[in-house]
């Protein structure tokens, strides 16, 4: 199965955790992030290809 994403929604998913940084839930894991630039790190290591 191919999934994507594009890179706008999952930055839309970053929300910020009150502390200066983001968390982000994907395939219902969620982790703790200090820039949303490492959502695209995250979704790729679950097999997404990016669009953007």
């Amino acid at each position: 199965m191919v999934k994507t994403a594009t890179f706008e929604a999952l930055l839309d998913d970053a929300k910020p955790d009150g502390q200066g940084g983001f968390t982000f839930t994907l395939e219902g894991e969620t982790y703790a992030l200090r820039d949303k630039d490492e959502v695209k790190i995250i979704a790729e290591q679950h097999g997404y290809i990016i669009i953007y």
